[in-house]
């Protein structure tokens, strides 16, 4: 099972950019997918962003589509999720994660301990 060890996150005022780094401990399956979760206080976990092993394949949640971007490098073992424009409403533990073919809280394999993101207005 891979370890990953998110890092990045801060406290930043609203209309700003975070860049969050997943680091994973070895080189993941190349039949996978590794992103983003968050959870913001008293709400349920949510899907923020995914990306293929190939990077050829990114999937977005609709409430950050346009703002956020995520990238990574296989060569470094690394995922990124640059944060543009960002709301108060972003404000949350955001979660690296791995899973399979599909990427969604059930079929997540490895989950990293998160990293606080915290938008002021």
């Amino acid at each position: 099972q891979v370890q990953l060890v998110e890092s990045g996150g801060g406290l930043v005022q609203a209309g700003g950019s975070l860049r969050l780094s997943c680091a994973a401990s070895k080189r993941t399956y190349s039949r996978s997918f590794t992103g983003w979760f968050r959870q913001a206080p008293g709400k349920e976990r949510e899907f923020v962003a995914a990306i293929s092993w190939s990077g050829n394949i990114t999937e977005y949640a609709d409430s950050i589509k346009g703002r956020f971007t995520i990238s990574r490098d296989n060569a470094k073992n690394m995922v990124y999720l640059q944060m543009s424009s960002l709301k108060p409403e972003d404000t949350a533990v955001y979660y690296c994660a791995t899973s399979g073919l599909v990427f969604s809280l059930e079929t997540v394999d490895s989950w990293g301990k998160g990293t606080l993101v915290t938008v002021s207005s």
